[in-house]
């Protein structure tokens, strides 16, 4: 494997103030109790405090640093080729509908930072998409068109203002990007200071029904009359997500610059292989991100040469220095390119809302869903539950699960700092070594719906190449749809 660049991380979360809440323990109760305290559920959890409701959050690991806190954080309606999609597969209305959800959810995010005061590197910038093929002009004009039907401001540009050339750009002017794990920090407070209370550490394990809604830590019982299950990928629904999304991932990687301005603005391009970049910075000073093309999750044996990929096309387009930090993302994708959000059985289930599905887009996406299951808890109506509506139809051969990258035949194949699976009969061990040579073995199945994990040789986890539970090396869940960890296994 290649020697990686830069800091195994995300420069946003390594730039925000780390959370410090208490695990749950015992019993309590609330009016809601949501589960994942990332964009979603910190959005539920305020609009909720805002309107004088009793809020639980309980989160696995840490506030922030989890999926929000590792995506581009763009603030932004433009959303690749969206418009003109939608459009032909849904008809204006629901483009429109989509359109003023995303603007929406810019606009909160905005009103939220100045009325709390929320520190997290917010700027305005145009937000680009571009291409580098000259036969690809005409969809990009073809998308200005589009977002302009839906009341959009957008322009059609004969290049890009990137170090590099381009054949033509879409424009949205006055876009935002941020610190997206110092924003959810200052969530975080926000809720707290309104009476809402937040648990780290407190993975939900189990969520039933008895009374009311009932979510089950290792150390502690939540009862609420609403659960929102807001943890990327659904661990939890009456109707089964797992099969209408598909996982996958991006490498991002943030590099050292010296001019701020050299790259101003936001920028996704629509030519395989696809990139995204952005300006960022963290406690050392300016940075520029940028993203490689996406791969599903768990289904690519080696993630270490897209980070190798990525530096090389940085280097050779952008104006780069040093590698600062390195990370890899994970997002879900819907057949649709709508995310799912609400309540998926009001009638079965009632008061159990989920969200999920954003297809990279979840920042203003994210923010409108928690807005809109906040609403619905309220006795609301929301012309978003048709849009996001989480129970419709969707093509049953979407969905591709894959099999374990990481198959070896011997152990003397697993070299230190690598991991492999073992077969053995029945049974499948995931076995990683360390550095000083000691294997460290556990059940290579995902305790999900069983499939046989990846070793992911870049983040040093475990994947899952069908629905994208992510586990550490030693087992333990990063996140979902897994809720129980990799179980012991012996060599």
């Amino acid at each position: 494997m290649a020697i990686l660049s830069g800091k195994p991380g995300s420069c946003w979360v390594a730039a925000a103030t780390a959370t410090n809440y208490s695990p749950l323990e015992g019993s309590i109760h609330a009016d809601a109790v949501v589960v994942g305290a990332g964009i979603v559920g910190l959005t539920t959890a305020l609009r909720l405090c805002e309107a004088g409701r009793s809020v639980i959050v309980i989160e696995g690991l840490r506030t922030g640093g989890q999926v929000t806190g590792r995506s581009t954080a763009k603030i932004t309606t433009q959303h690749a080729l969206i418009y003109r999609h939608l459009i032909d597969t849904f008809g204006q209305d629901l483009a429109q509908t989509y359109a003023d959800a995303n603007s929406a959810g810019a606009v909160q995010i905005r009103e939220w930072v100045r009325n709390y005061a929320i520190p997290c590197d917010l700027e305005a910038k145009n937000a680009y998409t571009y291409t580098c093929d000259a036969s690809r002009r005409a969809e990009i004009v073809a998308e200005a068109e589009a977002a302009r039907q839906v009341g959009l401001d957008a322009d059609v540009l004969e290049r890009a203002p990137l170090p590099f050339e381009t054949a033509a750009a879409l424009r949205f002017s006055d876009q935002a990007q941020f610190n997206p794990a110092m924003y959810l920090v200052g969530l975080a407070q926000a809720v707290t200071a309104r009476g809402g209370r937040i648990f780290e550490n407190s993975r939900a394990i189990s969520i039933g029904e008895a009374s009311r809604w009932r979510v089950v830590t290792d150390s502690g019982t939540v009862h609420a009359e609403h659960v929102v299950v807001a943890t990327n990928m659904t661990v939890k629904s009456p109707v089964g997500m797992a099969n209408r999304t598909q996982p996958r991932c991006h490498t991002a990687m943030a590099f050292r610059i010296d001019d701020p301005l050299a790259v101003d603005g936001m920028f996704i391009g629509i030519d395989d292989p696809t990139h995204s970049i952005r300006t960022g910075r963290d406690a050392e000073g300016s940075l520029l991100v940028a993203l490689g093309p996406k791969f599903d999750t768990g289904q690519d044996g080696d993630v270490a040469k897209r980070f190798v990929e990525l530096e090389q096309w940085a280097r050779m387009n952008l104006p780069v220095g040093d590698v600062a930090w390195r990370w890899c993302n994970e997002d879900y994708d819907t057949a649709d390119r709508v995310p799912y959000a609400g309540e998926p059985d009001s009638d079965k289930a009632s008061g159990f809302h989920i969200a999920t599905g954003f297809n990279a887009w979840g920042i203003t996406n994210g923010t409108a869903a928690g807005t809109m299951i906040a609403d619905l808890i309220c006795a609301r109506s929301s012309p978003l539950q048709r849009l996001y509506d989480p129970a419709r139809s969707y093509p049953e051969d979407f969905h591709k699960n894959g099999r374990s990258q990481s198959i070896v035949s011997s152990l003397d194949d697993i070299v230190p700092g690598m991991g492999g699976v073992i077969v053995r009969g029945d049974e499948k061990i995931a076995a990683w070594r360390d550095t000083e040579g000691v294997l460290h073995p556990v059940s290579a199945t995902c305790t999900h719906k069983g499939c046989t994990v990846t070793w992911n040789n870049a983040d040093n986890t475990w994947d899952c190449p069908c629905h994208g539970s992510i586990f550490a090396a030693d087992g333990s869940v990063i996140h979902g749809p897994a809720r129980k960890p990799l179980a012991p296994a012996a060599l």
